[in-house]
C-alpha cells in the first residue's frame, strides 16, 4: 500500500522521485532531456568559442576547426557525466556542466603563434593538467576559507562578468560582422528576453521551468521568419564522425608552455571551485572539502584525457549555474542528460550545425536573464553575512571592485607580466583572490584589530553618541515612535531641520 502510494505521488508530480539530497531528484526521461538540452544551448555559444579562436590561430582550415569543434563537444560531454555522475574519487556529483574552459585561450593562442603549434599546446595541457590533480586536494582544504561573505562576493562577480558576454551575443556575437550592435540584432535579443519573462509568469511549472529553452525556440522561429536565421548549411558534411585520436599529432613538451598553462590551470581550479560553491548554495546542499575534491580531480581528468581527442582545459561552466537557479531544477541527472546531448552532438555534427544555426542575438536575450540570475544569487548570500562591528563590508566591496577591473578596463593588465595577466584578467579569479586574501587578513589574522579600524566598520553598526545617552533621565523609554517619561508624558522631540539637528 506504501510502495503504490509512492508510484501515485511520484506519477502525480510529473514523475519527479524525492530524495535526501536535492541534486539527487530523478525526473522523467523526457522531463530530463528537455531541460538537458536547454543547459546544452545555454552553453553552445561557450564551448564551441574557444576551438574557434585557437583553430583560426592556428590557421587551420574550416574543415579541421569542425573537427576541433566536435573534439569540443565530445570531450565536455564525457567531462559532464564524470562530474554529475561521478566515479570513486572523481565527480562533484553537482548538477554542474563542463566544457573547455576560456581561460585558456589567450595563453593557447600565444603558444601557437609563438611556433609551437597545436601539439605543443595539447602536452601543455597533459602535463598541466596531471600537476592540477596532484595538487587538487590541498584546494579542497581551503574551503574553510570561504565562508558567505566570500562566496557571495565570488557568486555575485561571477554573474557580473558574465553580462559583457549576454550584451556580445545580444549584438550579434561576431565584432567583425556588418550588422553587429544593429536594431536587428539587439531587437530579436529584446523578443527573446521578453518571452522568458512572459513564460516564466504562466501558471503552468512545466512551461515556466522550460522558459529558457522554450524562449530559445520561439526566438529561433522568429528569426528564420525575418531572415535573420541560415539553416541552409546544415545538410552539408559528415552526419556520423568520430573523434580521431591526435588527428593534428602528437603532442610535444615545451618547458615554456607547460609553464604557462601550470599557471591557467591554478586558474581554473580556483574558478571550478567557486563554480561548485555557487552551485552547492543554490541547490542547498552540502559542499566539503571532500565533495570539492572530487570536483576538481573530475576536471583535471578530463583534461587530461581532452587532448587524445583533440580538445584542451576542461571546467565548469558558470552559466549553467545561473540556469540551474532560473529553472529551480536542481537535479544532476538533468545535467548528465545534457552531457549525453552533447556526446551525440559531437558524434554527429549535423545536430551540432542545426544548434550552430541559432542566432547567437536569441542567445544573448536568454543569457541576460541567465547571467543576472547567478549574481542575484550572490546578493542572496551576501544578505546572510554579517556586518556590524566587523570588516566584512570592505572585504566585499575591495573584492568586488577588484573582480570588476578586467571587465571595466580589458587592457588594464597588458603591461604587467604575463603570469600576473593571466590570473588576473579573469575578472572571477580576481574577485577571488582578492576576498580569500583580505577574509584571511580581517577575520583571521586579527593581531592588530580594533574595534573602529575604519569607517567601514562605523558605518555597519548602530551608533548612540554620549551627549544624548546624557539627555535622557532614568524611566525613560521609546514607544511607537515616541519619547516617553518616567511619568508617561511625551517628551517632545526636536526636529532635525532645527539648530541642534544632526
Amino acid at each position: 500500500m506504501n510502495l503504490k502510494n509512492a508510484k501515485n505521488s511520484a506519477k502525480a508530480s510529473g514523475g519527479r522521485t524525492s530524495s535526501a539530497r536535492p541534486e539527487d531528484e530523478r525526473l522523467s526521461i523526457g522531463s530530463s532531456f528537455a531541460y538537458g538540452f536547454q543547459h546544452v544551448l545555454t552553453m553552445y555559444g561557450g564551448i564551441i568559442a574557444v576551438p574557434l579562436i585557437v583553430g583560426q590561430a592556428a590557421g587551420l582550415s574550416p574543415e579541421d576547426v569542425g573537427i576541433l569543434i566536435a573534439a569540443a563537444l565530445f570531450m565536455g560531454g564525457l567531462a559532464t557525466l564524470l562530474q554529475t555522475l561521478g566515479l570513486p574519487f572523481f565527480g562533484s556529483q553537482l548538477p554542474l556542466v563542463q566544457g573547455v574552459s576560456f581561460a585558456s585561450v589567450a595563453t593557447m593562442v600565444a603558444v601557437v603563434t609563438g611556433g609551437g603549434g597545436l601539439p605543443a599546446v595539447f602536452g601543455a595541457v597533459i602535463v598541466s593538467a596531471a600537476i592540477g590533480l596532484l595538487i587538487a586536494p590541498v584546494f579542497s582544504k581551503i574551503v574553510r576559507f570561504f565562508p558567505p561573505v566570500v562566496t557571495g562576493t565570488v557568486i555575485t562577480t561571477i554573474g557580473l562578468t558574465l553580462m559583457p558576454v549576454a550584451a556580445n551575443w545580444a549584438m550579434g556575437g561576431n565584432r567583425k560582422a556588418d550588422n553587429y550592435g544593429s536594431m536587428a540584432n539587439i531587437g530579436l535579443a529584446a523578443v527573446t528576453l521578453a518571452l522568458v519573462l512572459i513564460l516564466s509568469k504562466v501558471g503552468s511549472a512545466t512551461i515556466s521551468r522550460l522558459s529558457i529553452l522554450l524562449a530559445i525556440v520561439i526566438g529561433t522561429v522568429v528569426a528564420v521568419v525575418t531572415g535573420m536565421a541560415d539553416f541552409s548549411k546544415v545538410g552539408s558534411g559528415p552526419i556520423v564522425a568520430f573523434p580521431t585520436p591526435f588527428h593534428f599529432g602528437a603532442p610535444t613538451f615545451e618547458v615554456a608552455a607547460i609553464i604557462s598553462m601550470v599557471i591557467v590551470v591554478l586558474v581554473i581550479l580556483t574558478e571550478t571551485m567557486a563554480d561548485i560553491l555557487a552551485v552547492g548554495e543554490i541547490v542547498g546542499t552540502k559542499t566539503d572539502s571532500k565533495r570539492i575534491a572530487a570536483g576538481l580531480r573530475a576536471d583535471m581528468v578530463s583534461s587530461m584525457v581532452a587532448p587524445v581527442f583533440g580538445s584542451f582545459t576542461q571546467s565548469a561552466f558558470a552559466q549553467n549555474v545561473g540556469l540551474v537557479a532560473v529553472t529551480k531544477i536542481k537535479s544532476r541527472y538533468v545535467v548528465a542528460a545534457g552531457g549525453v546531448i552533447l556526446v551525440l552532438l559531437g558524434l554527429l555534427p549535423v545536430m551540432g550545425r542545426v544548434v550552430a544555426a541559432v542566432p547567437t542575438a536569441v542567445l544573448g536575450g536568454a543569457g541576460i536573464v541567465l547571467f543576472g540570475t547567478v549574481a542575484a544569487s550572490g546578493i542572496r548570500t551576501l544578505a546572510k553575512v554579517e556586518y556590524r562591528n566587523n570588516m566584512n563590508l570592505i572585504i566585499v566591496a575591495a573584492s568586488i571592485g577588484f573582480g570588476m577591473i578586467p571587465i571595466a578596463a580589458p587592457t588594464f593588465y597588458d603591461k604587467f607580466p604575463s603570469w600576473f595577466g593571466t590570473i588576473f584578467h579573469s575578472g572571477i579569479s580576481s574577485a577571488a583572490v582578492m576576498a580569500i586574501a583580505l577574509n584571511l587578513l580581517f577575520n583571521h589574522l586579527k593581531a592588530g584589530n580594533s574595534e573602529n579600524q575604519s569607517v567601514f566598520v562605523a558605518g555597519t553598526g548602530r551608533v548612540i553618541r554620549e551627549e544624548d545617552l546624557k539627555c535622557l533621565a532614568d524611566g525613560d523609554r521609546y514607544e511607537n515612535g515616541k519619547l516617553i517619561d518616567c511619568d508617561g508624558k511625551e517628551v517632545p522631540l526636536e526636529s532635525t531641520g532645527g539648530p541642534a539637528g544632526h
